[in-house]
């Protein structure tokens, strides 16, 4: 079975927190969860990281992009990555863990 455009995202993005020892998951929203949450919620060296992956030019919802700023206001750090910024994951994480 083929991976999705997004999933290929999600697999370069994790395979970066693996590698850098991070703790993460993938929070289930559907049910009881809690709409807009992004992909991939972290703990960085005591930083809550949030991490929400796209791909082919999507952009965040407009529930997604509330959830990401009200992590801002909050101190978390928050972002969103597609296929052509991936990888400044491995950045953020050697910065939080400065």
């Amino acid at each position: 079975m083929a991976k999705t455009p997004e999933k290929v995202v999600k697999d370069k993005v994790t395979s970066v927190l693996k590698s850098e020892d991070v703790y993460y998951f993938f929070p289930a929203t559907h049910g009881y969860g809690r709409s807009g949450v992004p992909d991939i919620i972290a703990c960085v060296n005591g930083f809550f990281l949030a991490i929400e992956t796209k791909a082919n030019g999507n952009k965040p919802t407009a529930l997604q992009i509330r959830e990401i700023e009200t992590i801002r206001r909050n101190n978390g750090v928050a972002v969103v990555v597609d296929e052509t910024n991936w990888d400044m994951v491995r950045e953020l994480v050697e910065k939080l863990k400065a």
